[in-house]
């Protein structure tokens, strides 16, 4: 009986290194797989942000010119397009730092992060030349394209 003691005694609980180093191992394994995953994913969701203030942006462009009666080449002073967004004190800022380029009427706005690019020759136009003699497909489009949100 006084032997099982003696061994219950010498006996240290707790882990041994080469436990702690595969611990150590896996945990390292798993956070180089999910890093670079987690950066892809704050990027895509930069590019989206900035995308939709782009569309914003031209959707504003789009209401002054109307009411206003801009005509398509006119240029915009960036706080005339700003009443026309939500939140019209603020104006929107591109996640990833980047700068907006508002431009004139009939043409989108730009980005000057490289992937942040809105309607890509398809959007803003206000029935210029595009829309020519294509067979009556419908009515220009003010929006450039999208719902309205």
């Amino acid at each position: 009986m006084k032997r099982q003691f003696v061994f219950a005694l010498s006996r240290q609980d707790g882990f041994t290194l080469v436990e702690i180093m595969i611990t150590v191992a896996v945990i390292g394994l798993l956070a180089g797989i999910a890093i670079p995953n987690f950066l892809k994913a704050r990027t895509q969701s930069q590019t989206t942000a900035c995308i939709n203030n782009l569309r914003q942006i031209d959707a504003a462009k789009e209401q002054l010119a109307m009411e206003a009666n801009l005509v398509t080449g006119a240029s915009v002073v960036a706080a005339s397009v700003h009443v026309y967004l939500k939140g019209e004190s603020i104006p929107p800022v591109c996640p990833a730092s980047g700068v907006y380029t508002y431009n004139v009427i009939g043409s989108n706005p730009v980005c000057n992060i490289s992937g942040h690019a809105y309607g890509s020759g398809s959007g803003g136009s206000t029935g210029g030349s595009s829309g020519g003699s294509t067979g009556g497909s419908g009515p220009p489009s003010f929006g450039g394209g999208g719902p309205v949100l």
